[in-house]
């Protein structure tokens, strides 16, 4: 190891020894050899990197030579002479470069065949030094403070050692087994050993661990009851690589495994109880579920008005309610139904009054070993008695069973063949499954009742009849849902609008049930509302995203979630131009069936859903012929479970194509679109949907040439007069003389106002449509108002008189502009004009 010859010859001999007998072990570490004045005799290989020395260039050098500094040499020399070897403590050595070198130096004599006093100068550096106290400490958890158990075993699975682990297994603690296998020390049914075996012979041949492997067996200390442990065993190989001995891990993870099991039990339940709207079936499933996997015997007792169907009362339970037999189960060999048959009365407080009265009143379980079961039962039910006796029942457990704060019933778990009773941890287990078994047996009662309620109150959302419009001819369905999510949210509207426009809508809000059906109310409601003010799609839209959002998250709702699935298609068919602008909020869109034939969903820009408040909606403008359909529908009629999403609009095109006979067959009104609308519903939807779907089918007629009229105007006062008499002719040539008094009145206020107060061009229309609708368009977004002018005002009484005149006013603002509208009826006109009016023609002269 050292380039001095004298020092390799005493390496090779054993003569050359320390007062122990035995060197450190040398490998590729820092070593130095010095004689007894502190001579350097040489230097190991490893000492020669250290120190950027080669052993022949320094030898015969002194020892202090190598440190840093004087007071170094100075510190050293006084630990030597304070005798504190081996350890000399931390030094810092001079690399040849002049670099420091942290280190740590140990000191050991060595005696050499010449009777000469030697010094083994051993260096170790930082990083040495740290990776030796970590396989120090390593040991020392491992070996002495782990609480894990550790074995080792040879190639013959005998013990070679053992940690010092405080938890032992009853039988093995403060015990050496050294050299023996542990078939041969383990006690009686601890563990198949035959199996613990077949394990490490695995390991041995294949040099593979075994992780976490669960094992189960008994323990002296508890026979009764099985323990859990996780065993891994590691194999150890030496330098080449070859295995041999074998490193155990044991673990006890018994009560971690029952927590496990219990999770599993809870979730089993929360998957099989419930899958039917009936009392009886809820019941049998959830005592299918507590056996044989909880309890040995387990049933169910309903007091007799929920067995009925009926509300239970509120409070507690009087002494002369009666329980009813709704379910038992039983392991093989058990009691079965003998006890008492499903649906008769059962008694079963007898002799358990007090602890059946406790745990209803304050609706915790109440556990009982099978002898006080016994002492209870024999004075007033011996049978029963007997029976606790006959299958040597030993722990009985009973958890009161209620919802909506209202007493339903009990369970009752027993255990008789299995040799362990209830624990404390057993009953929070307990009240979990039957607190899921109460309230699904609480809803079935509910279901039948509510049912048609909801249904009731669904239907009573949406429209209960479409008006009569010359623009449209419409026809709906609707289609609840069925199942536990019969109350859905889709919602249909058809909305005159001014200039006798229409508005078709077609909506779904996010979810099921009884919220969900008032968020469609309300959005429905919402889009009424915003109808009114003659908004466009695409703006009404937006409103309604932001309406959609304050619903929401007076929900408590997050964005991203249930509001997620509300959307919205919003249309506006104006029969003058024949143009339909669409937008919609994350809808599918609409189907145009023309009339010759060709049916195509039409290209919509697609909007997010309502509620997220992301980017502006987009308006899509479509040219409608005479006679075309338009086809808006909910989204669960084209995309069903299972199904791609593109596949469920062409089967939806087909079907519409298919009924284009109908609509050749039916001339009349409306006749053709009943049809239609039973072919989409009974060839796209199953026997019973999930969800609710609605559909709303719409045939557009235009607005003939001879039933309307525009006029440009000039903006000059004289044009008024022209208004007054282009509408009179008009009127006369549509057999309308009766309403030119008040038209006369209507069109001088309304141009007037657009001549003082707007910019040209200004444009006068008059349609003839359900009523007789006068408007005129200018240039100026400033909204009219209506006020009551006092008597020294020389105006302000334009709009309060058109509004005393007509049945209906307004304003609606488009891109380059404004359009004040106002509508009279047709219907039950007086021939004399005084009667036309609220007012007497005095009144009305005198504003």
């Amino acid at each position: 190891m050292f380039q001095s010859e004298k020092w390799g010859s005493a390496m090779r001999h054993p003569e050359l020894h320390n007062d122990a007998g035995i060197l450190p072990e040398i490998g590729d570490e820092r070593y130095a050899i010095l004689d007894a004045y502190g001579v350097l005799m040489g230097l190991s290989p490893g000492a020669e990197v250290l120190l950027g020395y080669k052993a022949e260039d320094v030898h015969g050098w002194h020892g202090v030579d190598f440190l840093h500094s004087s007071s170094e040499a100075s510190k050293l020399v006084r630990r030597w002479k304070a005798g504190k070897r081996p350890q000399l403590g931390q030094a810092i050595l001079r690399h040849r470069s002049g670099g420091a070198i942290e280190v740590t130096l140990q000191a050991f004599p060595i005696a050499s065949t010449d009777s000469n006093a030697l010094w083994f100068i051993q260096a170790i550096d930082a990083e040495s030094r740290h990776r030796y106290e970590l396989g120090e400490a390593l040991l020392r958890g491992l070996f002495t403070e782990s609480p894990f158990l550790i074995d080792v075993f040879d190639r013959q699975f005998r013990f070679l050692a053992q940690n010092y682990a405080q938890q032992r297994a009853s039988g093995f603690a403060g015990k050496d087994f050294t050299g023996r296998t542990m078939a041969e020390v383990a006690p009686p049914g601890l563990l198949d050993m035959k199996a613990l075996e077949a394990r490490q012979r695995q390991v041995l041949e294949t040099g593979k661990a075994l992780i976490q492997t669960e094992v189960r067996g008994r323990t002296p200390d508890d026979p009764d009851r099985e323990h859990v442990w996780s065993e891994s065993i590691l194999p150890l190989r030496n330098r080449s690589g070859d295995v041999i001995a074998l490193a155990h891990t044991v673990a006890d993870v018994t009560e971690r495994v029952r927590a496990r099991e219990r999770l599993a039990l809870a979730n089993d339940a929360s998957l099989r109880i419930g899958t039917t709207l009936d009392v009886l079936r809820t019941a049998r499933e959830f005592v299918d579920v507590a056996v044989p996997q909880f309890a040995d015997y387990a049933y169910v007792n309903l007091l007799d008005p929920v067995f009925r169907g009926e509300e239970p009362a509120m409070g507690p339970v009087g002494a002369d309610v009666r329980f009813r037999r709704a379910a038992s189960s039983s392991v093989p060999g058990g009691p079965g139904e003998d006890v008492v048959p499903t649906g008769d009365v059962d008694p079963f407080t007898a002799g358990l009054e007090s602890f059946v009265d406790q745990a209803l009143m304050s609706d915790s379980p109440r556990l009982l070993t099978g002898e006080e079961l016994f002492r209870a039962l024999t004075p007033v039910d011996p049978h029963r008695a007997a029976l606790v006796r006959t299958y040597g029942v030993h722990s009985w457990l009973l958890v009161p069973m209620s919802a909506r704060g209202r007493t339903l019933g009990a369970a009752v778990f027993i255990r008789f063949q299995r040799a362990h009773g209830f624990e404390a941890d057993d009953m929070p287990l307990a009240q979990e499954i039957a607190a899921r078994a109460a309230v699904c047996i609480d809803n079935a009662r509910r279901y039948t009742r509510e049912r048609t309620t909801a249904l009731e109150l669904q239907r009573s959302l949406l429209p209960q009849q479409l008006p009569v419009l010359r623009a449209v001819e419409t026809m709906s369905r609707y289609v609840p849902a069925s199942g536990h999510t019969m109350l859905g949210s889709a919602w249909y509207d058809v909305i005159p609008l001014s200039g006798a426009r229409v508005a078709l809508v077609v909506g779904d809000a996010a979810g099921h049930g009884l919220q969900a059906a008032v968020t469609m109310g309300r959005l429905r409601t919402a889009v009424r509302t915003l109808a009114d003010l003659d908004l466009a799609p695409d703006e009404l839209l937006a409103h309604l995203d932001a309406q959609a959002g304050t619903i929401h998250e007076e929900r408590g709702e997050r964005l991203t979630g249930r509001a997620a699935g509300t959307t919205c298609l919003y249309a506006v068919f104006d029969p003058v131009s024949r143009r339909c602008v669409l937008a919609r909020a994350g809808h599918p869109p609409p189907a145009r069936v023309s009339n010759g034939g060709k049916v195509e969903v039409l290209r919509l820009p697609t909007g997010p859903p309502l509620g997220h408040g992301g980017p502006p909606f987009e308006s899509s403008e479509v040219l409608l012929a005479e006679g075309d359909l338009l086809v808006l529908y909910s989204e669960s009629l084209v995309n069903s479970p299972g199904q791609r999403s593109n596949a469920g609009l062409s089967l939806l095109r087909e079907t519409l194509s298919d009924c284009q006979h109908l609509l050749a067959e039916s001339p009349c009104a409306n006749s053709g679109l009943d049809p239609i609308c039973n072919a989409v519903i009974d060839r796209r939807l199953p026997t019973h949907p999930q969800e609710d779907v609605a559909l709303l089918v719409a045939r557009v007629h235009g607005l003939p040439p001879n039933r309307h009229a525009t006029w440009e105007l000039e903006p000059e006062p004289e044009a008024v007069a022209m208004a007054r008499s282009l509408v009179t002719r008009k009127l006369t040539e549509w057999g309308l003389d009766n309403l030119a008094y008040t038209t006369e009145l209507v069109v001088s206020e309304l141009v007037t106002n657009a001549i003082r107060y707007s910019r040209p061009p200004i444009r006068l229309r008059l349609i003839r449509d359900r009523s007789l609708i006068c408007e005129v368009s200018d240039s100026s977004s400033t909204s009219p108002h209506v006020r009551h002018a006092v008597e020294t005002d020389e105006g302000g009484r334009g709009l309060f008189l058109v509004a005393k005149m007509t049945q209906l006013w307004g304003t609606r603002y488009h891109a380059r502009g404004k359009t004040i509208w106002a509508e009279q009826p047709f219907a039950g006109l007086p021939d004399s004009d005084s009667a036309l009016f609220p007012m007497d023609v005095e009144d009305i002269e005198a504003l």
